[in-house]
């Protein structure tokens, strides 16, 4: 009769080898990387002066797009825009402007992020004085000529003043809505 408890010893130990050098080869393996760039984030094209016009259906101008530096990232499908100036345009309505220190610009290109120092200009109109709005902050829709902000706004109009957190703005009505903490110093106009 063998006896198996002598062997117990070296079949362990060799068992309990074999695990931890499946697991260190594992452990210590490099993730393939490709060599193709799609891991970095760096721009595939650099536009200088460019000048974007979109049109409506009609062929009028709907707004102007302008940055002295535009870069295209392909990793993630975004374009950055170097103190963009982005116009909406009606011939029935004052021109709205709306610039910032940076843009971005994502994949399907009707969102566009502003950010540092936005401001967005209202022109005046005739019974109504230009309108100055600015904050850190301004997300715009382009195609539906919306844009929002949750971040603290100051609207200025003549001598009146409105300050507020968080904004929608809507171009085609022409109408800026403070969603919070509103106050406001109004300038009784002369009939």
């Amino acid at each position: 009769m063998k006896h198996w408890g002598s062997a117990i010893f070296p079949l362990t130990l060799l068992f309990t080898l074999t695990a931890l050098t499946l697991w260190l080869r594992y452990a210590t393996e490099m993730p393939d990387f490709s060599l193709d760039g799609s891991y970095r984030h760096d721009p595939d094209y650099i536009v200088k002066d460019a000048t974007l016009r979109k049109f409506n259906a009609s062929g009028k101008l709907q707004y102007t797009l302008k940055s002295p530096d535009i870069r295209h990232y392909p990793d993630d499908d975004t374009t950055v825009l170097v103190t963009p100036d982005l116009q909406f345009l009606d011939e029935k309505k004052p021109t709205t402007t709306m610039r910032a220190d940076r843009g971005v610009v994502f994949a399907s290109g009707e969102t566009v992020d502003l950010f540092g120092n936005v401001r967005i200009v209202r022109n005046a109109a005739p019974r109504d004085p230009q309108i100055v709005a600015t904050m850190p902050q301004l997300t715009v829709l382009t195609e539906e000529e919306k844009a929002y902000t949750r971040t603290p706004v100051l609207i200025t109009q003549g001598k009146s003043w409105v300050r507020g957190t968080g904004m929608r703005v809507d171009y085609r009505k022409q109408t800026y809505l403070l969603e919070s903490r509103a106050s406001a110093l109004l300038e009784k106009r002369n009939p």
